[in-house]
């Protein structure tokens, strides 16, 4: 079920899901222009050794260069931040503490937000997600059409 959060910098409304990556077995990453979501499962077959990927937060750098662009162009990074989908500014993760504990029921039995977009939880801002997006599918996928 999606959640409402505000954009500190441009006031927009926005729905947005949490992702437990440890419940996933997975880790993400955003993209570096428009803030899309890529999930990574860690336990697909196909995953690149070299990726070097660790389940249960943001990818590393090692991750990087395996990843095929977004579909918006830009690239999916571990530095990257989730942005606003309205003026796509990075959103401020400190701001959106008052938003997800607003919204998360487990806020009431003392769960708080992690406070940063690097932990365990990712988000997904306005649907913007792509599973899987490695490089290596891509191609097969290209020679295979």
């Amino acid at each position: 079920m999606d959640e409402v959060g505000l954009c500190s910098q441009c006031a927009a409304p926005f729905p947005y899901q949490l992702i437990h990556n440890g419940f996933n077995d997975s880790a993400y990453a955003y993209c570096d222009t428009c803030g899309a979501t890529a999930l990574l499962d860690s336990w697909q077959a196909d995953i690149p050794a070299a990726a070097n990927l660790v389940p249960h937060g943001r990818i590393l750098p090692s991750v990087e260069p395996f990843l095929a662009a977004c579909i918006c162009g830009g690239k999916f990074t571990a530095h990257a931040a989730p942005r606003c989908p309205s003026c796509r500014a990075e959103l401020d993760a400190q701001a959106a503490r008052v938003y997800i504990e607003a919204n998360a029921p487990g806020t009431e039995k003392g769960w708080q937000w992690q406070g940063n977009w690097a932990g365990l939880y990712a988000i997904i801002v306005a649907g913007k997600l792509v599973n899987n997006p490695w490089k290596h599918r891509q191609t097969a996928a290209a020679a295979e059409a």
